[in-house]
């Protein structure tokens, strides 16, 4: 045989080579990934052959339900939970991929997860319903949290949630989408859906509440003022205040306070620089503690983390997108007092999400230690039977039980005598702290409106915590129709009457 065919006939085995390793790979290692796969034909007319588990809240009340057909798909999707949840939700359409809780708990609300499957319903090739996926979600605070949020105009989120457990009672997020049509069973109208929705201004389909992260204005001043206790300061401490301050004598920056009479005084207490929220004082102060101290102490929080899930698993899990602290040090690693300063009032590059804004809060009520949060409650089984899922997991412990305390005190001070009065109500004991935060130009040069926020948590009279709640108002402007605070107001009176059973 000469040099050339003896080449040709070395490539052709080869080829054969690749070919059956190819073949392999395909029947062997990716053979269930696409059995399984939810863009597979089969899968789908599989899945549609049997009742989707309903999707419920707390109190059993059906979000997400599906009703026979006479079509060839024999259930088709509602969702009578309406638009308020549907970032929550997401949708479970014919020849899209699902989201939300429909993906995250798709195998059990379709019926096909291996403990689902049992040797009789094999052996009689039995098709069995999906469970029913209870969430811990409360519709009555949903609805008034959300409302609030139509009513503002503007894209924003709150989030509610036990400080105890982890368990989120609500989880609104604006604007929203109408699902009807991306269940639709004809794959034309669903993705004609999903093209409109998805082209519209403000992403209705992002969740807010723990996709997006965002400058979080003076509520940062809880982060500095953990890490000042930890320092071994007190709320009585007197800090440095003041009209104004430079960080770096002879540099262009120099920090001002929202209103010139927040803190005109050259010092004042610890405490009462957060009730009044003063940004020179924690300028400093940050200025003193360090990038170190703040980095440690947010992180100790959860800044940095991207690994945090609040429903499903594996590939299917539902992500919080983390929160961030910008890095203040110069480029030779020391502390940039510029960038301390403003890092200290929540601007520069610290950014978190919603969720973390209330997980703060929660934790500083539950003396410190930060409990896993989590949406699905539990599954009902078509036989009744019951698997719990959600069950209370301490995630970290940011700060000490006297640290958390000394917060507490000075949160409700803020609440009760400082920019957090709109949020009081008759009957419980609220903390809080608000935020005001500058967010770049647009696309034209000019500022935009300022972001505003709230963080708080609520306890009946004796001191029990009910809730930790936060708001965020994207773009909130200088006047919106509510305040962050008016709105946390109304959400905890829904909180309230939701726990006395009205």
């Amino acid at each position: 045989m000469n040099a050339p065919l003896r080449r040709v006939g070395v490539v052709v085995l080869v080829l054969f080579g690749l070919l059956f390793a190819n073949l392999n790979w395909v029947q062997g290692y990716k053979a269930d990934g696409y059995r399984n796969s939810q863009y597979n034909g089969r899968v789908l007319l599989s899945d549609y052959e049997r009742q989707r588990g309903t999707i419920y809240d707390a109190n059993g009340v059906p979000l997400a339900t599906s009703v026979a057909t006479n079509d060839q798909l024999k259930y088709l999707r509602k969702y009578p939970g309406g638009d308020m949840f549907e970032p929550i939700l997401g949708y479970r359409p014919v020849n899209l991929g699902a989201t939300g809780i429909e993906n995250a708990m798709n195998p059990e609300l379709a019926g096909t997860a291996a403990s689902q499957q049992s040797l009789t319903d094999l052996f009689f090739d039995r098709t069995t319903a999906g469970d029913n996926v209870f969430l811990t979600l409360d519709q009555r605070i949903q609805k008034v949290a959300y409302d609030d949020l139509v009513g503002n105009g503007g894209p924003g989120a709150v989030v509610v949630m036990n400080p105890t457990t982890g368990a989120i009672m609500a989880m609104a997020s604006t604007p929203s989408f109408d699902p009807s049509d991306l269940s639709s069973h004809n794959g034309t109208t669903a993705q004609s859906a999903y093209n409109k929705i998805s082209g519209e201004a403000n992403q209705p389909f992002l969740n807010k509440a723990i996709a997006d992260a965002d400058p979080p204005g003076s509520t940062f001043k809880v982060i500095v003022s953990a890490a000042a206790l930890n320092a071994g300061y007190t709320p009585q401490d007197v800090i440095p205040a003041g009209s104004f301050y430079q960080p770096i004598p002879g540099s262009s920056y120099i920090m001002h306070n929202a209103e010139d009479d927040t803190c005109p005084t050259d010092t004042m207490t610890l405490i009462e620089a957060l009730t009044v929220s003063c940004n020179t004082a924690f300028g400093q102060l940050g200025v003193k503690l360090g990038a170190k101290a703040l980095t440690d102490t947010a992180r100790a929080f959860g800044f940095g983390d991207s690994s945090l899930t609040i429903a499903g698993s594996g590939d299917r899990a539902i992500h919080v997108a983390a929160s961030q602290v910008g890095d203040m040090t110069t480029s030779s690693g020391n502390d940039d007092a510029n960038l301390i300063a403003q890092s200290s009032i929540g601007q520069f590059d610290d950014r978190i999400t919603p969720l973390m804004g209330c997980m703060i809060a929660a934790t500083v009520i539950n003396n410190g230690v930060q409990m896993k949060p989590y949406l699905v409650d539990k599954l009902q089984r078509p036989d009744l039977t019951v698997q719990q899922v959600g069950t209370p997991e301490v995630l970290r412990t940011p700060i000490s039980p006297s640290v958390a305390q000394n917060l507490q005190q000075m949160m409700y001070s803020v609440v009760a005598n400082g920019t957090g009065r709109g949020a009081i109500v008759e009957g419980v004991q609220i903390g809080g702290k608000t935020g005001t935060a500058q967010n770049g130009t647009g696309p034209d040069g000019k500022l935009l409106p300022n972001h505003r926020w709230f963080i708080g948590y609520v306890t009946d009279t004796s001191g029990k915590p009910l809730a930790a709640i936060c708001v965020f108002l994207k773009n909130g402007g200088q006047h919106p129709k509510k305040q962050a605070p008016t709105v946390a107001q109304d959400v905890i009176k829904a909180i309230v009457a939701a726990q006395s059973g009205h």
